[in-house]
C-alpha cells in the first residue's frame, strides 16, 4: 500500500475487506461475482461522493480508486485460489505473484482507468499457475473492470525489461499488490542488480524522446483549447516522466524524494503537487461526467466539469473560461517543472560538455553584459544579478534572440521569481528599446517571446497582454489560448519574412518586403486580440490599448496610430472577402474607402492571414487564401487608380476577353453563349470557371464536378431549366451527400436556365472528391432538378447537435444591411453550424418569394454565419418594412427550428 493510500480517510467506507472474504468463502462462482459487483459499485459510489464533497482533492480520489482496485484484486484472487483451485501442497515453481503496473503501480486511478497487473511466476507458469491467472482475469472481466495483463516467469520478466525501455518503465512503476512477498522481493533485487544500476543516462534519453513523439502527437502545445489531460504538454505524463527518471536515478518511493535528490526544490515540490493534485481532480471529474475512460477535456465536459469544480461567472469571465485558465496555468507549471528538472540532470548525468536537449548555439558570443554561458545556454552568474539592475529580466531575452542562444532553466527560474520587479521598469526606456527588438527581431521572435511569457515577465511587463494569458476562447473555432494564438501568429508573420512561406504565401511574401514600418507590423500582430475578455468590442477596445502602449514601445505618432487603426479593423478584411460578393463593386468600394491607403491595404492584409492561420490547424485553406487576394487585388487597384478609372463595363470587357482567349472559340460562338448572361455573371466568376460554364452549356450538361485542389474545394455546376426552390434543394441534396457548401453563385440566363456554381468541401475541409459520395451528389442533384424536395427527415438527422457542439448556445439572428449594394437585399444569417441549415434557410427565402443571387457561407467553429444576396422575383430590391420584417422573421424560424427540435 502506498503512503497516499494509507492516508485516505475511512478506508472502510470505500470497501471492508474482511467481511467480505468471510461471505466469498461460502459462495460458488456466481455468487462472488454478484457480491463483488456491489462491492465495487459501493465503493465507486462512495468515492464519488467524495470527489463532489471535496472537488479538488485529486490525488486523494486517484489513491483511493487505487485502494479499492486493490481490495476487489486481492479479494478476487483469495476466492480463486482457496475456493475454485486450491492446492494442498504447492512446490517452489507454483508460487504467484501479483503486481500491479502503469498508474495502478504508482497507487493512482481514474474511475474508468485500465487495471494493469503483472502475474510473476519463479520459472515458467506451471498448470496450476495459467489455470489460476485464467479464472482470475475472468472473474474480473465479469466485473466489468477493463484489465490489461501479462505472465511472465521472473527472469523473463527481467530480461525483457532490459530489452524494451516501456517494459523497463512498467517494472520501475510495479507494486506489490498481492501474492507471494518472498517472490517479489526477488524481482524488485534482480532489476536493481542488472537493469537499475546502470544506463540511467539512456534511460534518461529515452523518457524524454517519448515524451517529445507525444507532444507532437497531441499538438505540440499545452495551450490547445481542448487538452489531453494524460497524454497532453503539461499534462499528467509529464509530472510521471518526471518521477520515473527521479526513481531510475535515485531509487525513489514517492515524490518527495525529489528534494532529497536535488532535482526540484520544497517550493517546486509543492508547486508540482499542487498541480498533480488538480489535474488528477480534472481527470477523475472528467471520467464520471463522461461514464468512460475519457481523457480528452472537450468543450462538451469543461461546462460541467467547471460547475462540479464550483467555478462561477465572474465580469467578462464565464465560469469555463476562468476553470481553464485555472487548467492551463497548472499546464504551464508543469512545464516550468520540467525545464528545472532537465537542468539538474543535464548537471548530475550529462557527459562532459554535453546536455541532454542539445544546444542549438555552437560558439561563444563576445559580449554578454554580465550574462555567463554554461553548457551553451546563457545563464546568470548568482541570485542577486537580476535584482541589482531590474532592466536585466529583459536584457535576458534580448542577448537570448541576438545571440541565438537557449536561457538556462535556472536563469529562467530566477526571472520568474523575481518577475515583479518588471513593474519598476516599465516606463524605462531600455526596457522598452530591448522589449521592441525582441518583438521585431529578424530571428526568432516567436520562440523568445514565449519564453518570456513562460516567465511571467511578459505578463507583467505588457499588463494588458497579462490579462490574455492562458485565457480560452469558449468556442469550437479557436483552437488555443488568446496569448498563445498571439505568438502564434508573430512567429508565422517571422516565417513568412523570413521567406519560408513562399508557395502557400506568394502574395504575403511580396507585400512584407515593401512595407514602410516592420515596427508597425509586428505591433498590431501581437495587439490585434489584447482586449478579448474585457465585456465589449475586443478591436475598439484593443485600438485603446494600442494608443497607450505603443509611445511607451517607442513607435512615433503615425506608427501608434496604424497600429491602433489596423487593431480595431484587423477583422474587416476577412468580413469583407468571405461575407461579402467581391464581384459587386460596392463591395470592394466601401472596403477601399474604409482602408483609404495602399499601405494600410498592405499591412491588414498580412495581418489577416497570420490572424487566421494562426487560430488552428485547418483553418487556412486555398479558398480563404484566393478570397482574401481577390478582394486585395481590387482594393490595391481602387486605391491606385480610382474606381471611376477601371468601372463596371471595362471589367466585365476584360473577363470576357480573358475567357475567350481560354475557350478559343470564334466571336459569333462566344457571342451566342455571352449574350444569355448579365454583368453580374462576368463579375462574379473567374475567367477559368466562365470556360468551364460554357462547354457545360454548349455540350447540353445538366451537373459538373470538378475538383479544385488549388481552391481546396470540389465545383459543382448545375444548369437546369430555373425554377422556384431550386436552390435550396440543391444546397439539400449536396448536404445529404455528405457536402459542405462554402460559397454559391446562382445565375439565371436569357433564355430562363439556371446556371449555379457551388463550392463545396468534405467535412475534412478538403475537396468534394470520394466516388461514392460523388455518385450519391449525382443522384441526388438528378431528384432536385426533377422536383423532388430533399427528405427533411433526413436532413433533420445530418442536422442534429452532437454533444461537442451542443455545448455551445448560438442564438438565431438575422441583420439586414441596407447599404451593402444598391442592387440586391443584402442579409447575414448567424445561427448554430449544421448540415442541413443552408437548406433550411434557402426554402425559408423560397416560400417568402424571394430570389437568391449569390450566397456566401462561412463557418466559425460552433457557428454559421451565411450571406445572401437577395431580390424580389422581378429583380428589384426588397425595400417595404413590412415585407423585410416578414422575411426576417421567417428566416429566424428556419435558424432556430433545429434548436427547438434538439431541445424537443
Amino acid at each position: 500500500m502506498t503512503a497516499r493510500m494509507a492516508a485516505i480517510p475511512q478506508r472502510r467506507a470505500i470497501i471492508d475487506r474482511r467481511p467480505l472474504a468471510e461471505a466469498l468463502a461460502e459462495a460458488d462462482g456466481a455468487e462472488a461475482v454478484r457480491q463483488l459487483r456491489a462491492a465495487l459499485a459501493g465503493g465507486r459510489a462512495e468515492i464519488a461522493q467524495r470527489l463532489e464533497e471535496r472537488p479538488y482533492a485529486g490525488t486523494e480520489i486517484a489513491a483511493a480508486y487505487a485502494f479499492l482496485t486493490d481490495q476487489i484484486v486481492r479479494l478476487a484472487h483469495d476466492f480463486v485460489v482457496d475456493r475454485l483451485h486450491p492446492l494442498s501442497n504447492p512446490t517452489k515453481s507454483e508460487r504467484l505473484l501479483l503486481l500491479a503496473a502503469g498508474g495502478y503501480g504508482r497507487g493512482e486511478m481514474a474511475p474508468f482507468s485500465d487495471i494493469d497487473i503483472s502475474f510473476i511466476t519463479p520459472w515458467k507458469p506451471t498448470d496450476w499457475t495459467e489455470t489460476v491467472v485464467e479464472a482470475i482475469l475472468y472473474l474480473l472481466w465479469d466485473l466489468g473492470l477493463k484489465v490489461g495483463h501479462s505472465a511472465r516467469g521472473a527472469e523473463e520478466l527481467i530480461r525483457l525489461a532490459a530489452a524494451d525501455h516501456t517494459i523497463r518503465t512498467a517494472t520501475l512503476e510495479a507494486r506489490y499488490v498481492w501474492g507471494d512477498e518472498a517472490l517479489y522481493d526477488e524481482v524488485q533485487a534482480w532489476f536493481w542488480k542488472k537493469i537499475g544500476s546502470g544506463h540511467i543516462r539512456a534511460f534518461i534519453k529515452e523518457k524524454l524522446d517519448e515524451r517529445d513523439a507525444r507532444h507532437v502527437r497531441m499538438g505540440d502545445s499545452r495551450y490547445v483549447v481542448e487538452p489531453n489531460i494524460k497524454e497532453g504538454k503539461g499534462g499528467l505524463r509529464d509530472l510521471h516522466t518526471l518521477f520515473w527518471i527521479g526513481k531510475y536515478a535515485y531509487r525513489l518511493s514517492d515524490v518527495s524524494g525529489l528534494v532529497e535528490a536535488g532535482l526540484l526544490s520544497a517550493g517546486e515540490l509543492r508547486q508540482f503537487q499542487r498541480a498533480e493534485r488538480f489535474l488528477w481532480a480534472v481527470r477523475c471529474h472528467l471520467h464520471i461526467v463522461a461514464g468512460r475512460a475519457e481523457e480528452r477535456l472537450t468543450f462538451d465536459y469543461q461546462r460541467e466539469i467547471a460547475a462540479r469544480m464550483n467555478y462561477a461567472d465572474r465580469p467578462g469571465k464565464s465560469a469555463v473560461e476562468r476553470f481553464m485558465r485555472h487548467y492551463f496555468l497548472h499546464a504551464r507549471t508543469v512545464g516550468d517543472l520540467t525545464g528545472v528538472f532537465l537542468a539538474h540532470l543535464d548537471e548530475k548525468f550529462a557527459a562532459r560538455g554535453r546536455r541532454f536537449m542539445l544546444p542549438s548555439f555552437r560558439r561563444r558570443p563576445g559580449k554578454l553584459e554580465g550574462f555567463v554561458l554554461d553548457r551553451g545556454r546563457l545563464a546568470v552568474p548568482d541570485d542577486a544579478f537580476l535584482a541589482a539592475d531590474p532592466v536585466r529580466l529583459i536584457q535576458t531575452f534580448a542577448l537570448a534572440d541576438k545571440h541565438g542562444l537557449e536561457i538556462h532553466p535556472l536563469a529562467m527560474r530566477a526571472a520568474a521569481r523575481q518577475a515583479k520587479l518588471v513593474d519598476a521598469i516599465r516606463d524605462d526606456p531600455r526596457a522598452n528599446a530591448l522589449f521592441l527588438d525582441v518583438l521585431t527581431s529578424p530571428r526568432d521572435p516567436e520562440t523568445v517571446l514565449r519564453w518570456m511569457n513562460e516567465a511571467g515577465v511578459f505578463g507583467r511587463f505588457v499588463p494588458d497582454f497579462g490579462r490574455v494569458v492562458a485565457r480560452m476562447q469558449f468556442d469550437m473555432y479557436h483552437h488555443y489560448t488568446v496569448d498563445e494564438h498571439s505568438l502564434r501568429a508573430i512567429g508565422l508573420l517571422s516565417r513568412i519574412e523570413r521567406g519560408q512561406f513562399k508557395a502557400e504565401h506568394p502574395l504575403g511574401s511580396a507585400l512584407i518586403k515593401r512595407i514602410a514600418s516592420r515596427r508597425v507590423l509586428y505591433a498590431a500582430v501581437l495587439l490585434h486580440d489584447i482586449a478579448k475578455g474585457r465585456g465589449g468590442d475586443h478591436s475598439v477596445l484593443g485600438a485603446e490599448v494600442a494608443r497607450a502602449l505603443c509611445p511607451r514601445l517607442g513607435l512615433d505618432a503615425a506608427e501608434t496610430e496604424t497600429v491602433a487603426w489596423l487593431v480595431r479593423w484587423h477583422l474587416l478584411m476577412s468580413a469583407t472577402a468571405f461575407k461579402r460578393d467581391l464581384s459587386d463593386p460596392e463591395s470592394i468600394q466601401d472596403f477601399a474607402e474604409r482602408v483609404k491607403s495602399p499601405e494600410r491595404l498592405r499591412l491588414l492584409f498580412l495581418l489577416t492571414v497570420v490572424d487566421i492561420r494562426a487560430v488552428g490547424p485547418g483553418t487556412w485553406n486555398n479558398w480563404k487564401a484566393q478570397l482574401l487576394t481577390s478582394l486585395f487585388e481590387a482594393a490595391e487597384e481602387m486605391l491606385r487608380l480610382g474606381h471611376k478609372q477601371h468601372g463596371r463595363s471595362e471589367r466585365v470587357a476584360a473577363v470576357k476577353a480573358d475567357a475567350a482567349i481560354l475557350l478559343g472559340w470564334d466571336e459569333a460562338r462566344f457571342a451566342h453563349f455571352a449574350n444569355r448572361l448579365t454583368d453580374s455573371y462576368w463579375l462574379a466568376e473567374t475567367p477559368a470557371v466562365i470556360a468551364a460554364n460554357a462547354k457545360l452549356i454548349e455540350r447540353g450538361g445538366t451537373l459538373e464536378l470538378a475538383p479544385l485542389p488549388e481552391r481546396g474545394a470540389t465545383l459543382a455546376t448545375i444548369h437546369a431549366p430555373d425554377q422556384p426552390g431550386l436552390f435550396h434543394r440543391l444546397s439539400g441534396a449536396i448536404s445529404l451527400a455528405g457536402g459542405n457548401i462554402i460559397d454559391a453563385r446562382i445565375h439565371t440566363t436569357a433564355d430562363g436556365m439556371a446556371l449555379d456554381n457551388f463550392l463545396i468541401q468534405d467535412h475534412a475541409g478538403g475537396p468534394f472528391a470520394d466516388r461514392h459520395q460523388l455518385a450519391r451528389l449525382e443522384a441526388g442533384v438528378a431528384r432536385a432538378m426533377a422536383g423532388e424536395e430533399p427528405a427533411r427527415e433526413r436532413l433533420a438527422a445530418r442536422g442534429a447537435p452532437s454533444r461537442r457542439t451542443a455545448a455551445f448556445a448560438v442564438r438565431p439572428a438575422v441583420f439586414i444591411d441596407d447599404a451593402a449594394s444598391s442592387r440586391y437585399t443584402v442579409i447575414e444569417v448567424n445561427a448554430q453550424d449544421r448540415p442541413a441549415l443552408l437548406s433550411d434557410l434557402a426554402l425559408a427565402i423560397t416560400r417568402s418569394k424571394a430570389t437568391i443571387r449569390s450566397a456566401h457561407i462561412a463557418t466559425y467553429g460552433e457557428r454559421a454565419v451565411d450571406v445572401f444576396y437577395l431580390t424580389e422575383l422581378d429583380g428589384r430590391r426588397i425595400t417595404r418594412p413590412a415585407r423585410l420584417k416578414a422575411l426576417r422573421e421567417r428566416l429566424l424560424e428556419a435558424a432556430a427550428s433545429e434548436e427547438r427540435r434538439a431541445a424537443a
